[in-house]
């Protein structure tokens, strides 16, 4: 029997998990990562870091983060404490979608997940106090392969749910999409 659902979202390979939870009189069990399960959802390769991040204010925005081929990768994105706003950009050259953007709402009260294929943009907003998000990531980090694209990029037009309160200066320091920017090759 599955532990999860897969529901596709209009950006193609990117999709919404929601875990099945087990529970009784003593609580529940929800499985967060099954390699075998998600291989039916997209998810190709081994799991090579695990990250969780805190964030203690809500409109604080994160992102939108990516790394360049050869270390492009997918992400498993669940929300572990508050809630979230949780947003991809495909920037996949060539793709119908591209610089498109789709947005999900995670919650700790909820069992949904977001699996993030090879060739997104991905950010957030916290929607409440003291969010936690935890990711799955199918590559390491590799700081000579980091990039990112401005969250308040007027080309993408991402309508943040909040005021912005808080970004970072490497994350506001991000380029906006220009003429020369074709995307990546995931």
């Amino acid at each position: 029997m599955s532990r999860f659902s897969f529901n596709p979202a209009p950006l193609a390979g990117l999709v919404i998990v929601t875990r099945q939870p087990l529970g009784d009189e003593r609580g529940s069990l929800e499985r967060l990562f099954c390699s075998r399960e998600l291989a039916s959802a997209g998810w190709r390769k081994p799991v090579a870091q695990i990250n969780l991040t805190r964030t203690r204010s809500r409109g604080i925005v994160r992102g939108m983060h990516y790394q360049r081929p050869p270390h492009a990768e997918m992400k498993l994105v669940t929300c572990l404490r508050g809630e979230a706003h949780d947003v991809v950009v495909d920037i996949r050259r060539g793709s119908p979608t591209f610089l498109r953007w789709h947005a999900v709402h995670l919650s700790a009260t909820e069992p949904q997940a977001l699996l993030i294929p090879e060739g997104f943009a991905h950010g957030f907003q916290s929607l409440t106090e003291d969010v936690e998000l935890l990711y799955c990531h199918s590559e390491h980090y590799a700081a000579d392969a980091e990039a990112g694209l401005s969250p308040t990029d007027p080309t993408l037009d991402i309508p943040w749910p909040l005021p912005i309160t808080t970004i970072s200066t490497r994350d506001a320091g991000h380029p906006h999409v220009s003429d020369l920017f074709h995307g990546i090759e995931p």
